[in-house]
């Protein structure tokens, strides 16, 4: 019997699964879910970087997906050999004794601090500066050395530290948290043994501090001196993490009825979505995969003896096994790439929803016509008119920082900024100077990796602006002045997770193996063009004057006003 696997890939608007032939990779059956509290902004509020999902959005999409493409396949149940799953993250969710999300619990229904606090929440910053200041100071051993040496507002203890002293009622009904992946993988899986689940080795050592060295998370004696809570919650985490090569348990009856399957699939340890689309776009060593949608993920991988102890700065952490079993992996990352065109767009649809949209002259068919119309066209028609622009005509110069800065350094409080706006700057002109920051921004990591001494020789991206804007990618490679590989697969990371699954069912020895068959083959490349490649030095070097002038001379203020 030919055996099938699916991956199901978490994101921050969506779900997707995917069934892949584990004989050749190729996918049989596809389905997306769009998370519908989330689609309606529900319990969110950006003005303070508040960003909660309700649970139910991906349980929802769980059942919603894989049972599609089951019947889209039409494959035997018991040829499915396994599921993995991935995620975003750091995207912890509170947890009673019973395994069940205080969301789904009366009493915590509503409760924006009860949700799933989504990677992109940064409501945290100052447990976060908490974290680091302690962690330098305490005279034991130093946490962060192995997250780059900074700990973000984006990650695990910094968000359960903020909602523990926000909402005594959901920190004393939490008996432990999970991370998004750790979490529908245990929904699946037929251990419910909180203390025994098989944790995900690459959430926690890139976002809780979990490393080997230390024997497994911070001690309690540093927990303690941040909030006596954490010391308590360490008790009911975990102690060993594991790789997704590997086996969480196989699916229970209650969601083997559910999906249509059979107890006998395999469900595979769980990972983060960046960490599985490297392994579905064939990573290896001294290439940067990067994972290009709302922000980045910049994925490597190097050998032990090339690494050795040696602690990369600010990074998002360096992980024995995060990628591949066996080789270390390094991630790093921009907290908005296409989210910073997404908030221009917003800011430009302002006029077009306040008032084309409420005009009494337009019909109802009307305005939904017109607003399908400039939805198809907006960011292409921008890209257009902005590709047209020459690189000596006079364009802004604008920094990236919309939601703060991921790497290099962590630095969640900046914000972005313009300089050399004039009368005759346009829309036009301003979506070149976001374009060119986030490829900025993107060039500041790899000159970090370098400094360091990590070699890049390959760059490859996956995702939706990856395979979507021939525009962003070829400034892309003129600012990084290297070719860049485009990723042919539309589900880059849900491929990876099927790789995963296709291990730890036993159908390959190992992910390097698997992910040579079943991996994503390229379907463009791009080259620096050498006419452009120095012109993009100077404005590089505008770029670091105008970053420095921000970060050390305007420092950002959150007012609070008690009623």
């Amino acid at each position: 019997m030919k055996t099938y696997v699916i991956g199901l890939d978490y994101g921050s608007d969506s779900v997707r699964a995917v069934l892949i032939d584990t004989q050749n990779g190729a996918e049989l059956a596809s389905e997306v879910f769009w998370y519908p509290r989330w689609k309606e902004q529900q319990y969110c509020n950006p003005g303070i970087n508040q960003f909660r999902q309700h649970p139910l959005d991906h349980i929802e999409g769980l059942e919603y997906t894989i049972t599609s493409v089951i019947s889209q396949s039409e494959v035997a149940p018991e040829s499915v050999a396994s599921i993995c799953i991935d995620t975003t993250g750091s995207s912890p969710i509170p947890l009673n004794k019973e395994g069940k999300p205080l969301a789904l619990v009366d009493g915590f229904k509503d409760n924006p601090n009860a949700l799933m606090i989504l990677w992109k929440d940064h409501t945290a910053v100052k447990e976060a500066n908490e974290i680091n200041q302690l962690a330098k100071s305490w005279n034991g051993e130093d946490y962060t050395k192995y997250e780059g040496g900074i700990y973000s507002s984006e990650w695990f203890w910094a968000k359960i530290l903020h909602i523990a002293r926000q909402d005594k009622a959901v920190k004393e009904a939490a008996h432990t948290w999970m991370e998004h992946c750790d979490y529908m993988t245990y929904l699946l899986a037929d251990n419910p043994d909180l203390k025994t689940f098989k944790r995900s080795r690459c959430a926690a050592g890139h976002k809780a501090m979990w490393h080997k060295s230390w024997n497994g998370l911070p001690a309690e004696e540093f927990l303690s001196q941040l909030d006596p809570y954490l010391a308590e919650l360490r008790g009911n985490l975990y102690d060993e993490t594991y790789t997704s090569d590997e086996i969480a348990g196989h699916l229970n009856e209650e969601w083997a009825k559910k999906l249509g399957l059979t107890t006998k699939t395999v469900i595979a340890v769980g990972t983060f979505d960046a960490h599985s689309g490297a392994v579905g776009a064939k990573v290896d060593k001294h290439a940067l995969v990067r994972v290009m949608g709302t922000s980045t993920c910049d994925i490597m991988v190097a050998d032990e003896a090339v690494i050795g102890a040696k602690c990369v700065k600010g990074i998002c952490g360096q992980v024995d096994g995060s990628v591949i079993p066996g080789m270390i992996g390094l991630e790093a990352g921009q907290s908005a790439f296409g989210d910073v065109l997404a908030w221009f767009k917003s800011v430009l649809d302002w006029p077009i929803n306040n008032l084309v949209m409420t005009s009494s002259i337009l019909n109802e068919d009307q305005k939904s016509q017109l607003k399908e119309e400039i939805e198809a066209n907006f960011i292409r028609t921008l890209a257009s008119q902005a590709e047209k622009i020459p690189l000596e005509e006079a364009v802004p110069i604008a920094l990236d920082w919309v939601n703060g800065r991921r790497t290099p350094d962590a630095n969640q409080e900046l914000k972005a900024a313009f300089t050399g706006v004039s009368l005759g700057t346009k829309a036009p002109h301003i979506f070149k100077a976001l374009v060119n920051a986030i490829c900025f921004g993107s060039k500041m990591i790899v000159d970090r990796f370098e400094d360091e001494g990590v070699k890049i020789d390959t760059v490859i991206g996956i995702g939706g602006v990856a395979r979507k804007s021939p525009f962003i990618m070829q400034t892309l490679a003129n600012v990084l002045n290297m070719p860049i590989k485009v990723a042919e697969s539309d589900q880059a990371p849900a491929l990876g997770a099927a790789i995963y699954a296709a291990v730890a069912a036993g159908v390959y020895s190992d992910v390097v193996e698997a992910s040579k068959v079943m991996g994503s083959d390229f379907e463009a490349e791009y080259f620096p063009q050498a006419n452009q490649v120095k012109i993009y030095e100077d404005f590089m070097e505008d770029y670091k004057a105008l970053g420095e002038f921000v970060e050390t001379s305007i420092k950002s203020k959150t007012y609070e006003f008690q009623v």
